[in-house]
């Protein structure tokens, strides 16, 4: 597991529990999946399920591991034991580790603009399980950050690129809006929300060039 490092755009799919979901969001063409450590999430997974799951996945998908306030001898554990390619952190005391991290805050007017330890900051709506409300948020909160943005928070392929165009991220993460059941995807709403994010993000591309050759 390298340190921070540049990313292209990133199709995150989150909560991934077992081997059919991953493989839909795969062929969907998520470049992220995100396994839930946190034990009162109703998508908590095992280190060794996570690990099966990730033995499926090609090197092209991130493999991301949500934590709220981790021990950090627990957390390198899960690393290395995985392995992940990205932790994605939760809560307000949090381990600083030589890791590509995803420091995880809630969107409010007070979104602190200091620099943080980290490759990107992922912006979500306020849950007590820690990610997977379903609910949406002022995108345009996103823009107070100098950090790349990684959007959370009520995403789905009917919103997905009006979110895009708002807030203009580094990438987008969705959970709860596609799942059949807590934990369990339905396999017509990841497609739709990757082809959506793909193509808003192909949009904005497009529009910036346009605009640099005019």
């Amino acid at each position: 597991m390298s340190c921070a490092t540049p990313f292209p755009f990133v199709i995150k799919i989150c909560g991934i529990t077992n081997e059919e979901d991953a493989a839909i969001a795969v062929a969907a063409g998520c470049n992220a999946l995100g396994f839930n450590f946190y034990p009162k999430s109703p998508r908590f997974i095992t280190l060794e399920r996570a690990h099966a799951i990730a033995a499926t996945l090609p090197d092209s998908v991130l493999k991301v591991g949500v934590f709220v306030e981790p021990p950090t001898p627990e957390l390198q554990k899960v690393i290395d034991d995985v392995p992940l390619d990205v932790v994605q952190l939760h809560g307000n005391h949090v381990p600083s580790v030589p890791y590509r991290t995803w420091r995880a805050l809630t969107a409010t007017g007070r979104n602190p603009q200091e620099s943080l330890l980290a490759e990107a900051i992922l912006l979500d709506s306020a849950s007590h399980d820690y990610g997977g409300s379903g609910k949406t948020f002022d995108w345009k909160l996103a823009t107070r950050f100098w950090q790349p943005i990684i959007l959370a928070g009520g995403l789905d392929a009917s919103n997905v690129g009006e979110a895009i165009d708002a807030a203009r991220p580094a990438g987008v993460d969705s959970c709860s809006r596609l799942e059949a059941t807590p934990g369990r995807k339905d396999a017509g709403k990841v497609m739709a929300f990757v082809r959506a994010a793909r193509q808003a993000h192909l949009q904005i591309i497009s529009a910036s060039s346009e605009m640099i050759s005019s």
